[in-house]
């Protein structure tokens, strides 16, 4: 009997030693923490700001990022279903502990115990979650834990219940960039919170554990499990009836993806503007309320992103069919459940077998029927919903091939027939060989509504256009599509520029006078000792050499071997020296002849902006694309930058340093090359136009627009860039690995360029600009470029700067014969004989 009470009393003295060096614990952690806590006060008055917002320079939107892709709510705004559900979700004792549940708790110091000091999940209440959303980091440390937990302490002591709720419903993530339950109702089912079923509330408040896992878009197999528990757990709670319950487990999935639309879709530059804001103001960006308005044109840009979009899947056209995206998948969403792994879902599975039961019988009343399709395609429109169109490209499924037809189930649950004429690119006997049944395709759905077979295109590409005048970027799309990849190739991708790059080594010799447009260069075979085990051979595109030429059809017909004579005679320091002065960066450039060929890595944004330079006279403008940014409402706003870009001005007077454009006053840019140099360049790319590579452009049948094509080695980027007064436009086509696309300059990028610049200036009156004082036509003989006297017959008409005019033809004859054969001032014995 004494040793019974003994070992009782050593228990009780174990329990209150150990009780005390709890408390003494708790009051130790506290003591060592709560200096570098944050004041919980802060959020009586938390204030969830507003977006950032990108806008055209026109006002009209094309972007918007930040946490409050949100809809606010408060506690008296929640239906109590959703409240039940999520406390039944994340946190049961939520109403009854003082922030922070001794169960959950001990549950992660287990954990903590198994994993070496990491907690990886469990433990957290509804407070101790606004704690860590609201004033902590994310970093999953013990150290986190215990101040995670102190703050839920204290948060308890200056917020009630339902002020900590009201917290925590507009701050999670729940999926597909909506934050708060109002947000992610408007985002899945189109419906204010009060509109929710019970089952659709369940489904929300399932997704705070893992919002891609659980999403009913991206795993609706998933997410129908997920939901079936807290469904579960609310009757076994007692917050729900044994009939609600019965009836909320079999409801079908109702999710649909409804996105909030930009105006326009500029996706790359609201991107380009989203990095600017948060080197400016770091993650306030998000929060603070922030306007951008950029310098892009509203009517432009569609333009751009559909000009390129077409070209793009034009040239795939044209490379043949390679298969369907997905193949063999499930129609219904019991086949699909049957195979859906089920790693991550163990808690809610190991709760009852009435789990995946419910949850089975929840896909067999999702069925959908569609009509023109028998049986159940409740998994072929889930495909379809949560699979993203990439701009044009539209997700079909198909449904049957038959012969020369084809019939595909889109996402909006209508059958649509593809005809053999939409198909028929792909170069296949039949639609059964392009496609079976179960295949995931992108089709094109044309304004008519018929349907055309695509895919998504191997070849990238990119299109920058801007206002020669201002350096202003007015349209820019960086890829085919921002949704298929987030790499801008208009200012990302490095690419050899090829002969888009050949005017400015023609330009630096004309500038100073070395060189004119009827200067006769040798278009022979270069053999170059660059200094490796190999002989440096280039040759023309054509593989052919014309001979002695004038630098006028060498340009416009592109001629390799001539242009590396040019740079040759003008040397390599005084030609980097002067490309500098167009913002082309001399660590990009190489210092050999192969500069002559294009071979400087370049961006097309680079390029763009050399030829506006050209475009405008010759002022070094340089891109932008932020107009101004406001912080604000519409009606208190403040504007905290505002952009003061240097201009051109061909009217201003030597010496002017501003001018007034719009009611703005400007800074002139510096003029880098001389007037009558740049008017030239610009007559011989006209030439382009008219006679050489870039004739294709002639029917847009203007006479203002001129440019360049330019190809690269093996074929693996195509360019054009041209402009006129008012556009200045580069188009590139390339495979971001590198590979060939087996196509020249004119081939895939001039289509594009053609298309943009067509609807782009449609309607506007043509801009060529007036002639120098200093440039003046001078007759030549075509074989030799030198000038021809006054009353000699025959010859062309060359634009020359009066300074550096070419020299006279000699004689070939002496006067007296000429005299005596009446041919005087011919110089030439055809003329006589």
């Amino acid at each position: 009997m004494k040793s019974l009470r003994t070992l009782i009393l050593s228990l009780v003295f174990m329990l209150v030693a150990l009780g005390g060096a709890t408390v003494l614990a708790t009051i130790g952690a506290a003591l060592y923490f709560s200096p570098g806590l944050p004041d919980v006060r802060q959020l009586e008055n938390f204030d969830l700001h507003t977006p950032l917002r990108i806008y055209t320079r026109d006002g009209q939107l094309i972007g918007e990022y930040g946490e409050e892709r949100r809809i606010p709510v408060d506690f008296q705004d929640i239906p109590e279903p959703l409240v039940n559900a999520l406390v039944a979700a994340e946190d049961q004792h939520y109403f009854e502990h003082p922030g922070v549940d001794p169960r959950g708790l001990l549950r992660a110091a287990i954990e903590l115990a198994q994993s070496g000091g990491t907690i990886q999940s469990g433990g957290s209440t509804i407070t101790m979650q606004v704690a860590r959303n609201y004033l902590l980091t994310l970093d999953q440390t013990f150290t986190r834990k215990i101040r995670e937990i102190l703050l839920a302490l204290q948060m308890e002591q200056v917020l009630n219940k339902q002020e900590i709720l009201s917290l925590y419903v507009n701050k999670i993530f729940l999926g597909h960039r909506s934050y708060g339950i109002a947000a992610a109702a408007k985002t899945y089912y189109d419906q204010p919170l009060d509109a929710l079923t019970l089952a659709e509330a369940a489904m929300i408040a399932g997704l705070p554990k893992a919002p891609s896992a659980f999403n009913p878009l991206s795993n609706p197999e998933r997410s129908l499990i997920r939901r079936n528990w807290i469904l579960f757990r609310m009757r076994e709670l007692g917050f729900i009836a044994p009939d609600a319950y019965q009836k909320a487990v079999k409801a079908p999935i109702t999710a649909k993806r409804h996105a909030t639309q930009n105006d326009v879709e500029a996706a790359y530059v609201a991107e380009m503007a989203r990095q600017y804001a948060i080197e400016q103001f770091g993650d306030e960006a998000y929060t603070g309320g922030y306007h951008i308005y950029t310098t892009l044109d509203s009517k432009l840009q569609p333009f751009a992103r559909d000009a390129l979009a077409e070209g793009l899947l034009a040239y795939d056209r044209r490379h043949g069919w390679r298969g369907p995206e997905q193949s063999d998948i499930d129609a219904s969403l019991v086949e699909a459940q049957e195979k859906t792994a089920t790693k991550g879902l163990e808690e809610e599975l190991s709760e009852s077998p009435e789990i995946r039961k419910t949850a089975r019988e929840a896909a067999e009343r999702s069925q959908t029927e569609v009509e023109g399709i028998e049986g159940d395609v409740s998994n072929w429109v889930q495909v379809l919903q949560r699979t993203p169109s990439y701009g044009v490209l539209t997700p079909a499924i198909v449904v049957g091939s038959n012969e020369r037809e084809m019939r595909v189930l889109t996402g909006d649950e209508k059958v649509h027939t593809l005809n053999w004429e939409g198909m028929k690119w792909t170069r296949k006997g039949n639609a059964g060989q392009i496609a079976s049944r179960g295949d995931l395709i992108r089709v094109v759905i044309d304004d008519d509504d018929t349907l055309r077979l695509s895919q998504r295109p191997e070849a990238e590409g990119a299109l920058v256009a801007q206002e020669p005048r201002t350096g202003a970027i007015i349209a820019l799309q960086g890829g085919f599509n921002f949704n298929a990849s987030k790499f801008n190739r208009a200012i990302q991708a490095r690419r050899q520029s090829g002969s888009i790059f050949k005017p400015f080594i023609y330009l630096a010799a004309i500038n100073n006078g070395e060189m004119n447009a009827a200067s006769v260069v040798n278009d022979a075979p270069v053999v170059i000792n660059d200094g490796s085990d190999t002989l440096w051979r280039p040759v023309n595109s054509s593989n052919d050499f014309n001979g002695p030429m004038r630098l006028r059809p060498a340009l416009a017909h592109s001629r390799n071997l001539v242009t590396i004579r040019i740079l040759q005679s003008m040397g390599l320091g005084y030609t980097i020296g002067f490309l500098e002065r167009f913002g082309f960066n001399p660590d990009h450039l190489p210092h050999g002849l192969s500069l002559a060929l294009g071979s400087a890595s370049l961006t097309p944004l680079e390029m763009t902006n050399a030829y506006a330079i050209l475009a405008n006279g010759g002022f070094k403008v340089s891109p932008w694309y932020i107009k101004r940014i406001v912080r604000g409402d519409e009606t208190d706003n403040v504007e905290v930058y505002k952009a003061e870009p240097e201009v051109a001005c061909r009217g201003c007077a030597d010496g002017q340093d501003s001018v007034d454009i719009d009611g703005e006053t400007y800074t002139v840019a510096q003029r880098i090359a001389d007037p009558e140099a740049i008017y030239i360049i610009r007559d011989m790319l006209r030439e382009v136009i008219e006679r050489g590579t870039g004739r294709a452009a002639l029917t847009l049948e203007r006479g203002d627009i001129v440019g360049k094509t330019g190809t690269t080695n093996a074929r693996r980027d195509a360019w054009f860039a041209g402009f006129n007064d008012d556009i200045a436009t580069a188009v590139w086509v390339g495979k971001d690995s590198n590979q060939t696309i087996s196509e020249y300059g004119a081939q895939a990028a001039l289509p594009i360029w053609k298309d943009f610049l067509g609807n782009a200036l449609e309607g506007t009156p043509e801009a060529w600009p007036d002639q120098p004082e200093g440039v003046i036509s001078v007759r030549v003989d075509p074989d030799t470029g030198l000038r021809l006297r006054s009353g000699q017959p025959g010859g062309i008409s060359e634009l020359f700067d009066a300074e550096y005019l070419p020299g006279y033809q000699p004689r070939r004859i002496s006067r007296e014969l000429e005299e005596v054969s009446g041919s005087q001032g011919s110089g030439t014995a055809e003329s006589i004989f």
